[in-house]
């Protein structure tokens, strides 16, 4: 399979060398102020760009007929368009805030206690999530996606960035999930969903050890999509 990658920082490298181990071949490596490409070279495309780049990448990709996995954050505004111009050219795309097969199985757990939460009385939710000091968004596309799983199954309405040591920010018993977001050293990825109550605590945790998961995912992502038509998830990848 000829990859194109959209972006090629520390995610792009770790990507293209499970690609070469998975017998692919990268044939773009593509990067800011990169000069004019053709996208038409590769079998499939994986973006781990910056969130101004990714809508026009993605749209260059299902403009050309090239199926295009997605891992970048921070451009969601726009998601709807794209899912819209890939059903109107009849391309393949896949976004997912996290591409970890790990994440995936955690999310599933996630949507599951939610459920079961929401048949009792007195817990209240939290998030809190933990990355490397370079991430540019905050809170991570996936603590988000952890919350709206959460607001489907539960009676909170909302979620909202917090801080960790503001007392005045305490949103216990309103209908607001907090979400407190750390930038420590070179941390892959931590997140923890807890729920609490006047008597005990329960909680679910992924903590990533490096980027090798979430690169394998998206690489596994692209094998599964390319000769495939639609709006597809991780769920789909996985069969979850």
């Amino acid at each position: 399979m000829k990859i194109a990658l959209l972006g090629y920082g520390k995610m792009g490298k770790t990507i293209e060398r499970i690609a070469a181990e998975r017998g692919h071949e990268v044939v773009l490596k593509i990067d800011i102020d990169h000069p004019a490409y053709d996208i038409k070279t590769a079998d499939v495309a994986i973006d781990f760009s910056q969130p101004n780049a990714a809508y026009e990448n993605l749209k260059n990709c299902i403009d050309n007929g090239v199926p295009v996995v997605s891992g970048t954050t921070g451009w969601l505004s726009k998601y709807d368009e794209i899912v819209d111009l890939c059903n109107q050219k009849k391309g393949a795309f896949i976004y997912a805030s996290n591409f970890s097969i790990g994440v995936n199985l955690f999310f599933k757990l996630n949507d599951y206690l939610a459920e079961l939460i929401s048949k009792v009385k007195g817990y209240h939710v939290s998030i809190k999530e933990i990355h490397h000091i370079h991430k540019l968004d905050e809170p991570s596309g996936t603590a988000i996606s952890l919350a709206e799983q959460i607001l489907k199954k539960t009676a909170y309405t909302n979620w909202q960035l917090a801080s960790n040591s503001d007392p005045k920010e305490d949103l216990s018993g309103t209908d607001t999930i907090p979400i407190i977001a750390e930038r420590e050293g070179e941390v892959p990825g931590v997140h923890d969903v807890m729920y609490k109550s006047e008597v005990d605590q329960i909680s679910i945790i992924h903590e990533a050890s490096s980027r090798k998961g979430f690169a394998l995912g998206a690489v596994i992502a692209a094998e599964w999509l390319k000769g495939k038509n639609g709006v597809f998830s991780m769920k789909d990848v996985l069969g979850i």
